[in-house]
């Protein structure tokens, strides 16, 4: 059971993180309005939720929103993914990325493997997820595979 204070929905023991109000009304903009081609989330430890960190623009590319993965730190990212079918019609697919790279620290990948799954649920209409360790795991072509 969760409940709602000053716009932070705030966990229970086992949920994990809370999600702040911010978060889930950024990924409404990008999955409802198109106003962001990516959302990258991060835990912020002193407030004990899942808070924005970055967002990218629709025209940015798959390789800016790769870019702004860390090299060595977790981050949960939404990704709009847009494509042309075999039968020529333009479709929209949102994936989920659970990024942790082997190079974080244990601490941090403890962290968000117990909140992923709370926070998740807070995101609806979610096609895909990925859980990736190295960029190899979210490549522009693993992408297209899980969207054809």
């Amino acid at each position: 059971m969760s409940f709602r204070f000053r716009g932070v929905t705030k966990p229970n023991a086992t949920s994990g993180m809370g999600v702040a109000d911010q978060s889930k009304t950024t990924y409404h903009e990008l999955q409802r309005k198109k106003t962001h081609r990516y959302v990258v989330f991060k835990i912020d430890e002193l407030k004990n939720q899942v808070v924005v960190e970055k967002t990218g623009n629709p025209a940015e590319s798959y390789d800016d929103f790769l870019a702004s993965l860390p090299d060595n730190d977790c981050r949960y990212a939404v990704y709009d993914f847009d494509f042309v079918t075999s039968e020529n019609c333009q479709k929209s697919k949102i994936f989920f990325v659970a990024w942790s790279p082997e190079t974080s620290r244990i601490r941090a990948k403890m962290l968000y493997a117990t909140s992923k799954e709370r926070f998740r649920r807070e995101l609806d209409g979610i096609h895909y997820e990925i859980q990736a360790t190295d960029p190899t795991e979210v490549d522009l072509d693993v992408i297209r595979e899980r969207a054809n």
